[in-house]
């Protein structure tokens, strides 16, 4: 297993692990389209930071996101993480996820902060790896109906 930083090239070839994932997993309806935009948001913004895992030059597993700066520290926003439905148990997203934490630290940042589901399959993987809820936060969110 080798980690690399993504390539603009690599998003086609992580377009289908990112479906296959959502889609089975989540009831999701994805497409190539949908995908590639909202990889490729992430990987072209400035201050993305963004890891490939390769098992014999096959990607299967990748995390990306961006550093955020705050008036006192750097964070990191992990925007997304997707470990091959093949590759999942097995310890790859754990250690993908303690990666990605080496690099960001070496990189200047002192936190990471994610969005996640919150659901027990996500509070475990997360938990595992010492992440808390954040109290003194809150998703807020308004849905906009149609334009009057």
């Amino acid at each position: 297993m080798i980690y690399r930083k993504m390539e603009e090239a690599d998003i086609q070839k992580v377009i289908p692990l990112y479906i296959e994932y959502y889609n089975y997993k989540d009831n999701s309806c994805w497409t190539k389209e949908t995908t590639y935009k909202r990889i490729h948001q992430v990987w072209s913004r400035e201050d993305s930071h963004c890891l490939a895992l390769e098992n014999n030059e096959v990607i299967i597993g990748f995390a990306m996101g961006y550093f955020e700066q705050y008036d006192d520290l750097v964070a990191y926003d992990l925007i997304e993480i997707v470990i091959a439905l093949a590759y999942q148990n097995k310890g790859f997203g754990t250690a993908l996820m303690l990666e990605l934490e080496r690099q960001v630290k070496s990189m200047g940042a002192s936190m990471i902060q994610l969005q996640a589901v919150n659901d027990e399959k996500h509070n475990r993987f997360y938990g595992r790896l010492q992440y808390k809820d954040v109290g003194n936060l809150i998703l807020k969110a308004k849905w906009l109906s149609g334009a009057d």
